[in-house]
C-alpha cells in the first residue's frame, strides 16, 4: 500500500488553514488541491499554500519557522473579549439599611397586642436599628412605615428629631411610595 503525497503533505497529516479558524486531517488529493476532513466532519479543498502541517513526522513542516507559525496560529484565535472595569464606590456608600416597621414583619402574631404595644414595639425597633446604623457608620437608613393614619410616622419624626447628626425626610417616592422615611446619618470623621 502506497501513501499518496503532494510535495509537503501526506494522507493522514494534521493541518490547519492559514486564513481561517479550523483544522483537520489530509484525506486526499483532487485536481491539484488538498482535500482535508475538518474536525466537524466536512471535506474541504485547499491549495497547498493555504495549509500548514501541524503534525505528521514529529516536527512542523511548513514555510514558516516554529516561532512565526505560533504567531500565525495565535492570530487565528478568536479575540478575547475586553473587560471593562466599572468604577466602584465603597460598599458602605451602596448599602442602605431598610427597616420595615409594619407589625406583621416584626412579630409572627399580633393577637393580644394593644395599639399602644404595637406602636411601642415599632418605635423601639426603629430606635434600635438607627442606633445600629450609627454605630456601624452606615450612611443611610430607610424606615418603611406605611401610609395609614400617620401615627407611626409622627412618632418616628419625634424620635428622629431627638438625634443630632441626622437629616430625615420622605424617602424616594418611586421606590417606596408615600409610606417611608429616609434618614441620612452625618458621619463624624474624628470617631
Amino acid at each position: 500500500m502506497k501513501i499518496r503525497t503532494m510535495k509537503k503533505f501526506e494522507i493522514g497529516d494534521e493541518v490547519t488553514v492559514l486564513d481561517d479558524s479550523f483544522s483537520g486531517k489530509v484525506k486526499g488529493f483532487k485536481n491539484g488541491k488538498i482535500v482535508i476532513e475538518t474536525r466537524e466532519g466536512f471535506d474541504l479543498d485547499f491549495e497547498e499554500h493555504e495549509l500548514v502541517k501541524i503534525s505528521g513526522g514529529g516536527e512542523l513542516k511548513s514555510l514558516f519557522s516554529s516561532q512565526s507559525l505560533s504567531s500565525v496560529l495565535r492570530d487565528k484565535e478568536e479575540p478575547k473579549k475586553r473587560s471593562f472595569v466599572k468604577e466602584r464606590r465603597s460598599k458602605k456608600d451602596e448599602f442602605v439599611l431598610e427597616v420595615d416597621l409594619h407589625i406583621e414583619k416584626l412579630v409572627p402574631n399580633k393577637k393580644g397586642m394593644s395599639n399602644y404595644d404595637i406602636l411601642t414595639l415599632q418605635t423601639e425597633t426603629a430606635k434600635r436599628q438607627l442606633d445600629f446604623a450609627i454605630k456601624n457608620r452606615m450612611p443611610k437608613v430607610v424606615f418603611i412605615h406605611g401610609v395609614g393614619e400617620g401615627i407611626l410616622k409622627a412618632e418616628l419624626d419625634f424620635l428622629l428629631g431627638r438625634y443630632d447628626n441626622i437629616v430625615f425626610g420622605d424617602a424616594n417616592y418611586q421606590k417606596y411610595g408615600l409610606g417611608a422615611t429616609e434618614v441620612y446619618i452625618k458621619q463624624n470623621p474624628n470617631r
